[in-house]
């Protein structure tokens, strides 16, 4: 086993005490682009993520960048996990390539689909309207990381997140550990059609693979990724910080927002409120204008719980939970 070339190239620590700098939206390849030489650059207008990292977590990205290993994401689910990818792709100025998991999701995906079906229909059509049928490349199409390798023998650096690999089949994660590994691949199709990122630790993809815990991932494919946990917030403070950043008006309605929803995680929860479900729920009593007094009634409860077991035993806590905020 040779040692991996370490990429300094990066620093996102340093880049991000300047994100508050960074303009509301910027333009960047569009993730679209044609992949081939001489082809003009499209770009995309991406508006800023507004997204506050811990220190441990930008740590974390930094040393997957350098070692050019995926970052494996673990963490309740609402914590964060896919919207760092969107972070980061904005603050480095570089195209995000998107794979959202499902359950029918192959591992070639992200590498290349081959459209036989449409080939075989070409080939059927009278000789007058039929296509060349014996240039296979026609019809394959590069998946999110088949188009970051392609790109990075173009020179450009790409941002791929494959997001809630825990959905697909357990042979997901292992028919991609060569690829990963290696950073390159081959269509079986079209042998001729081979991409690789080669011996340029710069132009490696940042990988973000999002996991919420549903099913354990295989070993072999763990050893070539960095892991971080993301936790929930545990300072009331950084809390107002997130919710600053997403325009909400009211401080007073943030502030008390937030001391309820930690007494709430503190309950033996199926299913505990994350920071997908705070936001959701200040930002439109912000928006409806509630007073600050009515939250100690809990309204508009169902975007905090997605748990009925859940929202009974709130409802039966409901009175301690109240009577421990006043003493606060």
């Amino acid at each position: 086993m040779t040692r991996r070339s370490v990429d300094t190239s990066v620093n996102l620590s340093a880049q991000l005490k300047n994100y508050s700098n960074l303009p509301d939206s910027r333009d960047i390849e569009d993730p679209e682009s044609e992949l081939d030489k001489g082809i003009d650059l499209k770009t995309i207008k991406v508006r800023k993520e507004f997204y506050l990292p811990d220190k441990k977590l930008i740590e974390a990205v930094d040393l997957a960048v350098a070692l050019g290993r995926p970052l494996l994401l673990q963490g309740e689910p609402g914590c964060g996990k896919t919207r760092l990818a969107y972070a980061v792709a904005y603050t480095l100025g570089l195209p995000l390539q998107e794979s959202y998991i499902k359950s029918t999701s192959r591992a070639q995906d992200l590498l290349y689909t081959y459209d036989a079906v449409k080939r075989l229909y070409d080939a059927q059509l009278p000789p007058e309207e039929r296509d060349d049928v014996g240039n296979i490349k026609k019809y394959i199409k590069l998946g999110p990381l088949g188009k970051a390798i392609a790109r990075a023998e173009l020179g450009r650096r790409s941002v791929v997140l494959i997001d809630e690999i825990d959905k697909a089949d357990l042979d997901f994660p292992n028919d991609l550990l060569w690829e990963l590994d290696r950073l390159e691949f081959r269509v079986t199709e079209a042998p001729e059609m081979k991409f690789a990122v080669g011996e340029n630790p710069e132009l490696r993809p940042i990988i973000f693979v999002t996991h919420n815990e549903e099913k354990t991932l295989p070993t072999a494919f763990l050893r070539r990724c960095i892991f971080h946990y993301i936790e929930f917030p545990k300072s009331q403070e950084t809390l107002q910080n997130i919710l600053s950043t997403q325009n909400i008006r009211n401080q007073e309605l943030s502030k008390r927002a937030i001391q309820i929803i930690s007494k709430i995680r503190e309950l033996d929860l199926t299913k505990r409120p994350g920071l997908s479900e705070l936001l959701d729920w200040v930002g439109y009593l912000d928006a409806v204008n509630i007073p600050v007094e009515k939250l100690d009634e809990l309204p508009k409860l169902g975007a905090l719980i997605k748990d009925e077991n859940d929202r009974k035993r709130i409802v039966e806590d409901h009175k301690r939970i109240t009577e421990s905020l006043s003493k606060a």
